[in-house]
């Protein structure tokens, strides 16, 4: 089997071309390589797998490069994508460009040979959820309807794009649904909520779980936009990929369905909570300052992740707590001595 994974050498890109690889699988990752790290996870891609690794440093863009990449695979995982609100902000033309046109390309090219598509979008599809009547409970913000609180969002809430990201990716997450509807081309969605875990360079923009522990391993003040009491429900790469696999073996008969992914109510943590738990890996007190809420910034989402897990038989997913800890120790390891914690929690 032959995989084409554009974005392959971003963070979940290099996990998920990871795993094909070590299942048998040839891996085309095509890349730009725009963003800053991203060259150490090919080089790591490449020294794992050997020959498995076919690299293409190119730009979605341009519809040429992905069809000729495309040509002759079994499934295309399309995460390539302008990841930053803040960015989508400043240039919205170059996020309409990459996350829409991109999409576009990667799905005429697929339809050329009736190859399958899963696509990587995004919880920002719903907007900021401005109209979800919220609480406070100690550090973080819940739902006030029980019922939400217990399950989180689903895929039944209604769309509502906020931000040229938001916008971007909302008009992809369609266009991908709409070509199995008018092109019987076997697609699937799936609305990540925030994926952490080994092989992600966060910043500021984007990979907020991964920012965090880099600054707090450097010794360096953290800055939280809004109040820190944000709730997501963040979901371990590794179990990520499982649903990306899943997606691909049962894509006959996910074809044309959207699912929320993400770690679930048991896995929902606020900005603060996580600052705390991170204290305690590094076992030091974290300098953290506060500023302005960003645009389209929900103060909650959780994903219901039901759907996905009957329609793809996922396992439960990792307990947030194991698996920051786990990254912890994989950032420290990764940054050297500069990056090491003091006091590492182990790992469940």
């Amino acid at each position: 089997m032959r995989a084409l994974v554009t974005g392959g050498a971003g963070f979940i890109g290099a996990n998920l071309a990871d795993r094909l690889a070590s299942e048998g699988c040839e891996v085309v990752v095509f890349d730009a390589l725009a963003r800053p790290g991203v060259e150490r996870n090919l080089a790591w891609l490449k020294a794992r797998h050997g020959r498995k690794i076919t690299s293409v440093q190119a730009d979605v863009r341009d519809a040429r490069a992905v069809a000729e990449a495309a040509r002759d695979v079994q499934v295309i995982f399309h995460l390539a994508a302008q990841v930053a609100v803040t960015t989508s902000l400043v240039q919205p033309m170059d996020d309409f460009e990459i996350n829409v046109r991109g999409a576009l390309n990667v799905l005429e090219a697929a339809r050329r040979r009736r190859t399958p598509v899963i696509f990587a979008s995004t919880n920002k599809v719903y907007g900021d959820l401005a109209d979800v009547p919220l609480e406070l409970a100690g550090e973080a913000y819940r739902p006030k309807d029980a019922d939400l609180r217990a399950r989180g969002v689903s895929e039944a809430r209604p769309l509502d794009f906020h931000t040229p990201y938001g916008c971007s990716k909302g008009a992809a997450d369609q266009y991908v649904l709409d070509y199995a509807r008018s092109f019987d081309l076997p697609t699937c969605v799936l609305r990540m909520s925030c994926i952490y875990g080994p092989r992600q360079m966060g910043t500021e923009d984007q990979g907020w779980v991964a920012h965090f522990l880099i600054r707090a391993l450097e010794g360096q003040p953290i800055v939280v936009y809004g109040d820190g009491r944000q709730v997501r429900d963040i979901m371990h790469v590794g179990d990520t990929v499982d649903a990306y696999m899943a997606a691909w073996r049962r894509i006959e008969e996910v074809a044309g369905r959207a699912f929320n992914l993400g770690g679930g109510p048991g896995n929902a943590v606020s900005l603060l909570q996580l600052l705390g738990y991170i204290e305690e890996v590094i076992g030091r007190k974290v300098e953290v300052g506060f500023s302005d809420w960003r645009a389209g910034d929900q103060r909650y989402y959780v994903s219901d992740p039901s759907a996905a897990k009957q329609a793809l038989q996922l396992a439960d997913p990792r307990d947030w707590r194991a698996g920051v800890a786990d990254l912890a120790r994989w950032l420290a390891a990764e940054r050297g001595p500069a990056g090491t914690a003091r006091r590492p929690v182990e790992a469940a």
